[in-house]
């Protein structure tokens, strides 16, 4: 058997998450042999512009942790996924790559960064239902994760996590900020709202989840959108379970377009979110095909901001009906591959532009550049469980003075976890389900 590489306990050891993502580590993903290695650099969230800033001004490490990760699990292929129009950033990246990485483009539209798109799109592979890429020869990380493969490969755990800043601030940015800084401190850093009641979207306007301005930053954060309380987007996310149920049963048109740009079902997969629709109008919860019709949902939710005429809330129901289908005391089984990729799914991809239309976003369509701006915070409360698996457990407590990358929370001796670190130098102040940390210079 082969020696494992050392660059699988490095990661591990520095806590490295898909970054922007659930935050699944990383070290499980090098342990398993590909062929081909993938870089999803579609970036393909309305307004978000991170990624492109890494890449642009990161390229070198980028591809360097790339190629750590190729040679964990033997891929003899790396391809960076980008969307043609992020011209600088391929640019910089060309500087960098060689033989074994090359380049897949994808056109201007949502979503192009779905873990299944990216593999079919590039290898023409499809990955079973159910599946995960490593199941055709596959592995796939974001941009950020790579460049943090390659600070672990020189010692460096994670302590910061990229992101940007936009929507409604008067200077949208891109910033490396610590762990555990609040969002109201990086918004500031975005020289502020720019209206009086204000909420964020975490993680993009499509995919991305409701907080106010105490959030926290994880290595899992990836953007934040700043809208005002009143936005539709918003008033989406405030409507309870009940309220959708009632929606998706009496307003539904019976019409299909859920399903014509449903991104899995364009690829061959049993997912027909029209039919989860009219299930939840006409047969209820108890019908056994309801809990199926949605499982291979990847809550993009293209069906429901963009493709239902009625402005329904198809994704949400799709998601109910996996929780229906995990309630059940006999699983049904996975629906099977419904067969080759649909003849027009190239046809009805949907141009990032008219998203952000759609969305009610045009007025805050504007660069995010990552400009050397820093958010120094006065405290971080950094979070013990910020990855699949078992929480850190804590080795600090109140009153310990710990510097910038020691370990506060220790991973598990089996199973999965990783640890976590100090983002900031100073003195531990509470410890809970997260430490809290005051800087020391204050």
């Amino acid at each position: 058997m082969a020696t494992p590489h050392p660059i699988i306990e490095q990661v591990k050891r520095a806590g490295v998450v898909g970054a922007g993502g659930a935050g699944f580590p990383t070290y499980v993903k090098l342990e398993s042999p590909v062929d081909t290695y993938l870089c999803n650099a579609a970036e393909c969230e309305p307004l978000l512009y991170k990624d492109q800033e890494l890449m642009r001004l990161q390229a070198e490490r980028m591809v360097r942790g790339m190629r750590l990760a190729m040679a964990a699990t033997g891929a003899s292929r790396g391809v960076i996924a980008i969307k043609g129009k992020y011209e600088d950033a391929i640019a910089a990246l060309q500087r960098h790559v060689g033989p074994d990485i090359d380049f897949h483009y994808f056109g201007s539209f949502y979503p192009a960064g779905d873990e299944y798109v990216v593999v079919t799109d590039v290898t023409g592979r499809l990955i079973p239902v159910g599946g995960l890429p490593k199941d055709v020869g596959c592995a796939v990380n974001n941009v950020e994760t790579f460049i943090n493969i390659a600070a672990a490969a020189e010692g460096t755990p994670v302590t910061h996590s990229s992101l940007t800043v936009t929507g409604a601030v008067a200077e949208p940015r891109s910033m490396t900020v610590p762990v555990g800084v609040t969002a109201a401190e990086c918004v500031e850093a975005a020289g502020g709202a720019t209206t009086d009641d204000w909420v964020l979207l975490d993680g993009g306007a499509m995919m991305g989840k409701l907080v106010e301005r105490d959030a926290i930053v994880t290595k899992r954060t990836g953007g934040y959108i700043v809208l005002p309380r009143d936005h539709t987007l918003v008033k989406r996310r405030t409507r309870t379970l009940q309220s959708n149920r009632i929606i998706a049963q009496s307003a539904c048109d019976q019409c299909s377009y859920c399903t014509d740009f449903c991104p899995r079902y364009l690829l061959g997969y049993a997912i027909e979110p029209h039919k989860v629709m009219r299930s939840v109008g006409f047969a209820g919860e108890a019908e056994a095909g309801w809990a199926q019709l949605g499982l291979q949902c990847c809550e993009c939710n293209l069906c429901s901001l963009y493709a239902c005429p009625e402005d329904l809330p198809v994704m949400e129901m799709c998601i109910q009906s996996k929780v229906v289908w995990r309630a059940r005391p006999e699983k049904l089984p996975l629906l099977p591959h419904a067969g080759e990729p649909h003849p027009l799914r190239q046809h009805r991809r949907v141009p990032i532009d008219r998203l952000i239309q759609r969305l009610g976003l045009s007025p805050w369509d504007r660069p995010a550049p990552m400009d050397g701006v820093t958010v120094s915070p006065a405290r971080v409360q950094i979070p013990l469980a910020q990855h699949i698996g078992a929480p850190a457990t804590p080795v600090v407590q109140p009153g310990d003075r710990v510097d910038v990358g020691q370990i506060i929370g220790a991973g598990p001796a089996s199973g999965l976890g990783l640890p976590v670190h100090a983002s900031i130098a100073g003195t531990v102040t509470h410890v809970s389900n997260h430490v809290e940390i005051l800087r020391r210079d204050r």
